[in-house]
């Protein structure tokens, strides 16, 4: 009968190696999700042009210019409050941050854009998938 010898190296080498290609593997054997659960849906007609409409509980809101629609997270990206929506941007109860109606900061003390949410017009309804 014949023995097999490993030395220390090669056992660590393998406890390493085998875990990262089995990661690798399975990464290609479970499905992928294919699109983003629904968050809402609502009818266009509903958004005023120019305006936003707010859903408070989801702490989204959607706004509308013309025919384009676009849906930010209303959770303020200094610590998570949610923002009042105004007609000429947001602003955080909070700390005083203030975004404007595409999300960017204008001041202080968040530092990162509100997160914009997916919009798809889907027949007759909106839909906003996060």
């Amino acid at each position: 009968m014949e023995t097999v010898q490993q030395t220390r190296r090669t056992f660590i080498t393998t406890l390493i190696a085998l875990p990262l290609a089995l990661a690798g593997i399975w990464r290609f054997l479970t499905p992928k999700a294919l699109k983003k659960p629904a968050l809402l849906r609502v009818a266009p007609h509903e958004i005023p042009v120019g305006g936003a409409l707010v859903f408070r509980q989801e702490r989204i809101a959607i706004m509308r210019e013309g025919t384009d629609y676009r849906a930010l997270s209303l959770v303020c990206t200094h610590l998570g409050c949610t923002v009042s929506v105004l007609p000429e941007g947001m602003i955080c109860p909070c700390h005083g941050s203030r975004f404007d109606r595409q999300g960017a900061v204008l001041s202080g003390p968040a530092e990162r854009p509100l997160e914009r949410l997916q919009v798809e017009v889907s027949g007759d309804e909106l839909v906003v998938r996060g």
